[in-house]
This record gives structure tokens, sequence and C-alpha cells, in this order.
């Protein structure tokens, strides 16, 4: 089958091969049909080693199709059943699970350590345990999760990923209140997702913080109230908050210096929402006078900070009811074969989300 390789950590271009076979079907597991997938900025970070990732590896996490082969003991999947993938499924046994912090359970990272593909030449990993720049991909079968008819494959592959993350983090995280004024820096799609969860809460006032044009617009299509360049920060937060500062900042670049920004930006007892994947030799620092002083809530969010079964769910219902718009975050569409003119588009920050059709 077709699937798109990186050979080594950063390497600036991926691979398309058509002799890729996905491996280690058997009880468990399903194999799913990749119809969507979405190009996601933490397939750039582990393809540039920000984030750990063994090599060679097939990029990909947020994907969506149809069950192609079901393996023994796996109950309520059948063939041909429309799912998306979640990259961390949870085992529902582990101290995380069992206190109802699903989202923090480390089985899905375990998977990751398992190649699941291979080529003639070797094994090859997949991105987070999965790899969804591929036809098929073998996953343990928690990772398959059913979808309603009515949701699109691409919209499906979003909500695996970014969508969840973004929404998350202003519902689950930082409960966003009616009324409240928050800041985003970084809108790419999960930080457009972001917005569009403090919208649906009832927040009056959004700063989208993004230094590229074409996402402040997009900010702006999807729910924020004001779009600004970083330098433009601080006049916004003296306009809106008199400067004291946002209720809520959320922080979705993944670099200390952006962190920085956010805290500063955050009125004293606010909150800080740190969403953006970093590097773990990237140290944020705050004095401990500060961190007393201020008063200020800093709460990290992984991958929406809930249950993520239950977040999907009403991802999909608040799509359905209008509140939130998934279609307009797809801005490019691209074959597997174009992949690269996607990575391109996405490291220039030309694209929120690219739908890969594979």
């Amino acid at each position: 089958m077709r699937a798109a390789v990186q050979h080594q950590i950063g390497q600036d271009k991926l691979e398309v091969f058509d002799d890729v076979e996905a491996v280690g079907f058997g009880p468990g597991k399903v194999r799913v049909r990749i119809r969507a997938t979405g190009l996601c900025h933490s397939d750039l970070s582990a393809m540039s080693g920000v984030l750990p990732q063994p090599a060679p590896f097939i990029p990909g996490h947020e994907g969506a199709g149809e069950i192609a082969e079901v393996g023994e003991g796996v109950d309520g999947l059948a063939v041909g059943d429309r799912v998306l993938v979640c990259w961390l499924p949870a085992c529902g046994a582990c101290p995380a699970c069992k206190r109802g912090q699903s989202h923090l359970c480390l089985a899905g990272f375990l998977n990751a350590g398992t190649a699941n593909y291979r080529r003639p030449g070797g094994d090859i990993f997949g991105f987070a345990g999965t790899g969804t720049f591929a036809e098929e991909v073998v996953l343990s079968a928690p990772c398959a999760v059913p979808i309603p008819d009515d949701i699109p494959f691409e919209i499906a592959a979003l909500i695996g990923c970014g969508v969840t993350t973004g929404i998350g983090a202003a519902l689950n995280t930082a409960k966003v209140e009616a009324g409240s004024s928050v800041a985003v820096i970084g809108c790419g799609g999960v930080g457009i997702s972001a917005i569009q969860g403090a919208r649906a809460a009832g927040a009056a006032e959004i700063v989208a913080v993004d230094p590229v044009q074409s996402r402040r617009d997009a900010a702006l299509r999807l729910g924020a109230t004001d779009a600004v360049a970083p330098e433009e920060l601080a006049d916004v937060k003296g306009r809106l908050t008199g400067g004291e500062g946002f209720d809520y900042v959320f922080e979705v670049v993944g670099r200390s210096s952006t962190a920085r920004t956010a805290y500063e930006a955050t009125r004293r007892g606010g909150t800080l929402c740190v969403v953006g994947a970093g590097a773990m030799d990237d140290n944020l620092q705050i004095s401990m006078f500060e961190l007393f002083f201020d008063e200020k809530r800093i709460l990290p969010s992984l991958y929406g900070g809930g249950d993520v079964l239950r977040s999907y769910d009403r991802v999909i219902r608040l799509w359905r009811a209008g509140r939130i718009d998934l279609e307009g975050l797809i801005t490019h569409r691209v074959r597997l074969e174009e992949i690269n003119d996607a990575v391109d588009q996405m490291r220039s920050g030309e694209a929120l989300r690219t739908c890969v059709t594979v």
C-alpha cells in the first residue's frame, strides 16, 4: 500500500512509497482503511525532533476511515464501520483512568514504541502509535472510535485530535466562564478550536494573537472578536481590560517565550492554559515571588483535559447544533502525493488544517 515515510528525524521532505505493509494484526486489533487524515503541527514537531519519535516513521495521527478487518476478541466493531482514530486511548484500568482522568492514561504511549509498519528495508513506526499518512493502519481496538453516518471523514479526522484538544482546553481545563475575556496566542487549527470553545462557553471578548494575517482573518471568521499581531497584544490588553490582563490566556504555540508572554497577558488571579506541545529542554521561568503574589493559575492541557470519548461526543453535538464551525478549519485539501506541499503550507502558516485524502 501507499504511505508517506520519514527516514530520519530532521528531514525536510517525506517520501511516498507503494510497498509499505501495515503489520501487527491479531487478537484485540483492527485494520482501518484510512479515508482522510489531518496534517497537524504536532506531526511537524515530530518530524523536526521537537517531540520524541523513533524513526523511520509514518506521520499522521488525525485519521478517519472504515474498519477493514476485525481481530479475535474485539467487541463492538465490525467490518465496514466508520471510525475515527484515537491516538491516546484509555485502558480503563490504570490509576489515571480510575480517577476519571482517562486523558492521562499511558496505554497509548506504550503503543508508540512498537513498529506497526514494514517495508522491504525494515520496520517503520507510526507516529503516536498510529501513523495515518497511509492507506491502512493496524490499531488496538480502543483506538478505533465509531462515528455517526452524518460525520464526513475529513471532519471526523479533525475531531480525533486538534478540535478536541482546543475546545477541550477551553471547556474542560480552563472552564471559561460566560462574559469573560480571553486571549489565544497561536491561531492554527488548535488555537482556533480554543477560540470556538471560548465562544461556545459565552466569553465576551476573544482576542486572537498570531503573526500571520491569514490566520488572524480565519480567527475572526471562526469566533474571535479581535485579532492582532503579537506586537499589538499590549495595546489590545490595555484597550479591553484597562491593562489588568485577560481572564483566560491560552498558549497554543509550545514555546517558553510565548508562554511567558501569555503569563504576562493574564490578569492577577486569572488562568493561563498551556496547550502547545513543546520541547523537553525548553524551560519556562517564573519567579517564586510572582507565582505567589499574582496567584495566576497555570493549567497545562493534554488532549483537551477530559474524558476523550465524552469530548468527541460533545464536539459532534456542538457541530450539529451550529455552535462550532469545523468545515471552516480545513483550508487545504490534497492527495497523499501532495503531502510535501501541505507540509510547506503548514510550516509557512498558510494552512490551519490540511485534509489529506488517502
